[in-house]
């Protein structure tokens, strides 16, 4: 299995307008965060977990030829509104994109992309088939996908396990529960989004807190803002099993 971090950032502390703080002027490639999805390669299957507002330049970033599927974490813009472009694959692959997604993300696509499931379909929009993704095992394109519900503050978001592969973004909160599916993982990632407390979000030291509880071999921490710092710095206080990601990161397990 080969995995593809597209995105390691956050809209949560990115600036809109010119900013002059010390993330958005370096020069370090490591410092340029698109929003967090990451790309899963496995069984000759392609997949994608979130279509962020990031998606298209990642998809060009990264040279995907081909998707086989889209799933969902959550319903929150910073991982759906690249969904539109979707439409690409359509067109080169010539089928329907199939789509994973729990209750909350499913009325969100159909409200925020009702043409989509308009009586006329206008050329050219995005064709998908629409799956109801729930908390227990799911087989997709014969690669099995365990959800993994975590709270991002009274949201519920899921998270996956894969293989020994697991991805949790955009939470503050694992049950006892959910934590036993992602121990014994030899990789996971994890949200840390800064150092100081957030009502939703991992911090910094929560985050290295977790990866002792749960032990995985190597754990990577994504979903960053600019407000935690600089690549460089922030990975010299690190624990020797954990790194930051960053875009364009490429992992094999």
């Amino acid at each position: 299995m080969q995995i593809t971090f597209l995105g390691t950032g956050t809209s949560q502390g990115i600036p809109i307008i010119a900013c002059q703080c010390i993330v958005c002027q370096s020069h370090d490639s490591k410092d340029k965060r698109l929003r967090s999805s990451i790309l899963i390669e496995e069984k000759g299957k392609t997949f994608v977990i979130d279509t962020g507002p990031d998606f298209r330049q990642q998809m060009l970033r990264e040279n995907v030829k081909n998707l086989d599927a889209v799933i969902f974490t959550h319903e929150h813009k910073d991982h759906t509104a690249g969904f539109d472009d979707i439409r690409a694959f359509n067109f080169v692959n010539k089928k329907k994109m199939e789509v994973y997604a729990s209750k909350n993300v499913q009325e969100a696509i159909r409200r925020e992309y009702a043409y989509i499931f308009s009586d006329f379909k206008y050329p050219g929009i995005p064709e998908i088939n629409l799956h109801l993704l729930e908390n227990k095992l799911t087989t997709i394109e014969s690669v099995d996908f365990l959800p993994i519900e975590v709270m991002h503050y009274k949201l519920p978001v899921f998270g996956f396990r894969i293989g020994d592969f697991s991805y949790i973004t955009d939470a503050n909160y694992i049950s006892d529960l959910e934590k036993e599916k992602l121990k014994n993982s030899k990789v996971l990632v994890l949200n840390a989004l800064r150092r100081e407390p957030h009502i939703s979000h991992f911090t910094l030291e929560q985050a290295i807190e977790l990866v002792t509880e749960l032990k995985p071999e190597k754990a990577y921490f994504t979903h960053i803002s600019h407000q935690l710092g600089l690549h460089a710095e922030v990975q010299k206080e690190l624990p020797q099993n954990i790194e930051l990601a960053f875009d364009g990161l490429r992992i094999s397990i």
